[in-house]
């Protein structure tokens, strides 16, 4: 196998969908192999059954057996390492907090282009996150019913670097640009990172984000 390429399984209870992302990632210069399963069930059965797993998960949300939320909460437990990115016609910002607070690494809308696929596979794979503009919104106006009180309790926890590191984090930038632009080594940004998510009490870079726009922390 080339370790340069990525392994992925297509969870999504809709055939016709799940042949069509499948044959859609195989267009990409990035993957290997691409596997599928019909539900969260079946996706774990895979998994349990194989000797190496895979790089990535695409999984929807609404499906029969064991949906997306269960599956999520399931691959967290049993393999905590494992990349996930949320596919699914969901846009309800509670559920997607949810998912984040769980551990996924990505929320993309069925409606999205190929391209915005590939780079949210790309984003993920770099230990990044990514979801949709869409969601970034429907956080913004969430947040508005919030009063200012939130933000300034929220910020008092972080230092001014690790404030500066937050926003460039929220504006997408990676570690090593990170540390360009604020004249760090990109294993200092890796510190400030985890300080981050430790004080924020989030598990990724997609919790720490959404932490982020609720509270007001950052502008995007």
């Amino acid at each position: 196998m080339n370790k340069d390429k990525l392994n992925i399984v297509v969870t999504d209870d809709h055939k016709l969908f799940r042949k069509g992302i499948c044959a859609l990632l195989y267009d990409f210069d990035f993957t290997n192999e691409v596997e599928e399963a019909a539900n969260g069930q079946e996706l774990l059965d895979l998994l349990a059954a194989k000797d190496e797993l895979p790089d990535l998960v695409l999984l929807d949300i609404q499906m029969p057996v064991m949906d997306g939320v269960e599956a999520t909460k399931q691959l967290k437990i049993r393999y905590p390492g494992m990349r996930i990115i949320i596919i699914s016609m969901e846009e309800d910002v509670q559920l997607v907090s949810h998912l984040v607070e769980q551990g996924v690494d990505g929320y993309l809308l069925k409606n999205a282009d190929p391209e915005e696929l590939e780079l949210a596979i790309h984003m993920t794979m770099k230990n990044e996150y990514y979801f949709s503009s869409s969601l970034t919104n429907g956080f913004l106006r969430s947040s508005k019913l919030k009063t200012n009180k939130s933000s300034v309790e929220a910020s008092d926890q972080f230092s001014e670097r690790e404030l500066q590191v937050l926003k460039l984090i929220c504006k997408e930038l990676t570690a090593s640009e990170i540390a360009e632009q604020l004249a760090l080594s990109a294993r200092t940004v890796e510190g400030y990172k985890r300080s981050l998510l430790a004080k924020s009490n989030t598990r990724n870079v997609a919790g720490l984000v959404i932490f982020a726009i609720k509270n007001h922390l950052v502008t995007v």
